[in-house]
């Protein structure tokens, strides 16, 4: 039988969050710096971002078509064909983002892509944060944003 005791820890929600450290920063335990070109980007700038492709695609796809699905579409191929390019979406370069592999700053390879941005599209990945400001999505495809300028 299962009793309040087995499942206390799900009822009461998740523990106080630890504090950080002094020193410890959005990006210290991947060896990125705390501010300027090559941090973590912000919340703020990534959401801006993902808001200004969204809204692009939402314009290319109502110029051709009212299908629900088109605009979804055209952002899951702008994402993996510039991303994989380019390194960066046209609302990310704007902002100045980029994505990077963890293991060196250079561009993520096409597969990885692949999974990042299916995992974007399917949202919940995305809005799951680790310390480190990663979403899931990011932590499973091994990279990171980071701040161009």
């Amino acid at each position: 039988m299962v009793d309040r005791e087995g499942v206390g820890g799900w009822l009461e929600g998740p523990g106080r969050r630890r504090e950080p450290e002094e020193g410890e920063y959005a990006g210290s335990r991947l060896g990125l710096p705390e501010s300027g070109a090559g941090s973590v980007a912000t919340f703020g700038r990534r959401f801006g971002a993902v808001l200004i492709d969204w809204l692009a695609c939402l314009l290319i796809a109502r110029a051709f078509t009212s299908n629900p699905w088109l605009p979804l579409a055209i952002f899951a191929g702008e994402s993996v064909v510039l991303i994989s390019t380019l390194g960066s979406t046209f609302g990310m370069r704007l902002l100045g983002l980029r994505v990077v592999p963890l293991e060196a700053p250079r561009l993520l390879p096409p597969a990885r892509v692949l999974l990042r941005t299916v995992l974007l599209v399917l949202v919940i990945p995305a809005v799951v944060w680790d310390r480190d400001g990663r979403g899931l999505h990011d932590r499973l495809a091994g990279s990171v944003v980071v701040r161009v300028r």
